[in-house]
């Protein structure tokens, strides 16, 4: 038996120079991906400050310092993307870019599976808007 802990996902994942990897990537990504355009338009002309704030939460939350927090206090995404409008096609386009950043620049596989079964319902649950609009009058017609 080993005194020795397992490795983080933040360790696995190359530390603050691997995790920069990814988030740089991921927000190229974003301004090239057609799929992505629904996503783009929510972020302001410089992706720097969105792609910082991802890496700082992503530090933490992988088991690296806790960045994200000691800057701007408990994460409370959902509360704190309630201000823009996230439906299906936002979501599926920064998953998009999160996948195509992680698969690029994250050789281990396990690590791999590991995130996207975590950052698939993380992001979905930013959803404000629902898929199809219901609308009860229209209902109470048919």
């Amino acid at each position: 038996m080993s005194d020795v802990p397992d490795p983080t996902p933040y360790e696995r994942i190359g530390g603050e120079a691997g995790l920069r990897r990814m988030t740089q990537r991921m927000y190229a990504l974003m301004d090239t991906l057609p799929e992505a355009a629904a996503v783009r338009a929510q972020h302001p002309s410089s992706l720097e400050g969105s792609e910082q704030k991802l890496f700082e939460f992503l530090s933490g939350w992988l088991g690296g310092p806790p960045l994200f927090t000691q800057k701007h206090g408990a994460p409370m995404l959902r509360a704190r993307h309630l201000p823009f409008r996230i439906g299906m096609e936002e979501a599926s386009g920064w998953l998009a870019c999160f996948h195509g950043a992680m698969t690029e620049t994250v050789e281990d596989t396990e690590l791999r599976e590991f995130l996207w079964s975590r950052i698939e319902p993380l992001a979905l649950h930013m959803r404000n808007l629902q898929a199809v609009p219901l609308r009860w009058a229209d209902a109470q017609d048919a």
